[in-house]
C-alpha cells in the first residue's frame, strides 16, 4: 500500500518462497528488530496489521501465532499481542537453570567482580564470530543462592553491540533484562554446552569449596532475534548441593 506505516516488503526477494503468513512473521520481527515497538509495547490490532500488509486477518493471525511460539510477541486474552520482554521472573523460568536440591526455582543474586575492555581468544573469536580486531567486554561475576555462592561466570560481549558498558556502574542482576532495555539486544536462543570439570585453587577460593571439587562447566552461546550473537558464558557450577534443570516444549 502506498500509504504503508511499514514500508512493507511481502513478497520481496528474500521472503517470495515461503508462505505469505511467514513473510508476515518475518516483517513483523524485523520491525520488531528496528524497535517500531518497544518491548513490553502492544502491537496494532490484527484487522489494522491486515489492512496495513493487504493480508487477511487469518494469515496475520497465523504470523501471530508463529511469533507467540517461538515467545518473540506473547497474546493477552481479550488485550491484545504484546512484544515479549525479558523480566527477572522470566530470566528464572527460560535462562538461569541451576537449582538447590529438593527446592524450587529460585533467582539468584550475582556479585560482580571485575569488568574490563579487552581482546577476545581465539575461542571468543570463534564463539561470537568475532576478528582479532574486534573488541569484547569481559564481566566476571559469582552467583549466590541461599547466601551461598554457587556459580562463577565470565560473560563476554563484543563491544560493538555493548557499547561502554565496561563503564557502567548499574549493570543489574538480570543481564538479559538489561541488553534488551538499555542496549536494544533481545535475547532470542541459547545454546549451552555441558561437561564436568574439577574446580582449580582459584575456582574454590571463590566458592568456598575445596580444590578439586567437581564442577559442571556450561558454556553458552546465545543469539538476538535477528540471528545476531550478542554474548558467549562459561559457568562453573557446584554439584555438591546443587542441580541443573532443562524443561523442554
Amino acid at each position: 500500500m502506498s500509504s504503508s506505516q511499514f514500508d512493507h516488503k511481502l513478497g520481496g526477494p528474500s521472503l517470495a518462497f515461503q508462505p505469505l503468513y511467514q513473510q508476515v512473521a518475518e516483517y513483523i520481527k524485523q520491525l520488531i528488530v528496528e524497535r517500531r515497538w518497544l518491548p513490553g509495547e502492544m502491537l496494532p490490532s490484527e484487522f489494522k496489521l491486515a489492512d496495513e500488509f493487504n493480508v487477511s486477518q487469518g494469515t496475520v493471525r497465523k504470523a501471530l501465532t508463529l511469533l507467540t511460539d517461538t515467545k518473540i510477541v506473547s497474546r493477552r486474552q481479550g488485550v491484545g499481542t504484546f512484544v515479549s520482554e525479558h523480566t527477572a521472573q522470566d530470566a528464572l523460568f527460560r535462562f538461569f537453570p541451576l537449582q538447590a536440591d529438593g527446592k524450587g526455582a529460585d533467582l539468584p543474586k550475582a556479585e560482580l567482580l571485575d569488568k574490563v575492555l579487552t581482546d577476545p581468544s581465539e575461542g571468543v573469536q570463534t564463539a561470537l564470530s568475532l576478528s582479532p580486531k574486534d573488541k569484547v567486554v569481559k564481566l566476571n561475576r559469582r552467583r549466590i543462592l541461599d547466601n551461598e555462592f554457587c556459580m562463577l561466570e565470565t560473560v563476554y560481549l563484543p563491544a560493538k553491540f555493548f557499547s561502554g558498558i565496561e563503564k557502567r556502574e548499574d549493570i543489574p542482576h538480570t543481564l538479559y533484562h538489561f541488553y534488551q532495555t538499555d542496549y536494544s539486544q533481545t535475547v532470542f536462543k541459547t545454546r549451552d554446552s555441558i561437561k564436568a570439570v574439577l574446580a582449580s585453587k582459584s575456582d574454590a577460593k571463590s566458592l568456598n569449596i575445596e580444590n578439586g571439587t567437581p564442577l559442571l562447566l556450561v558454556t553458552r552461546v546465545t543469539e538476538s532475534i535477528d540471528g545476531t550473537l550478542i554474548e558467549y558464558r562459561e559457568s562453573k557450577c557446584r554439584t555438591d548441593h546443587y542441580h541443573y534443570q532443562v524443561e523442554l516444549d
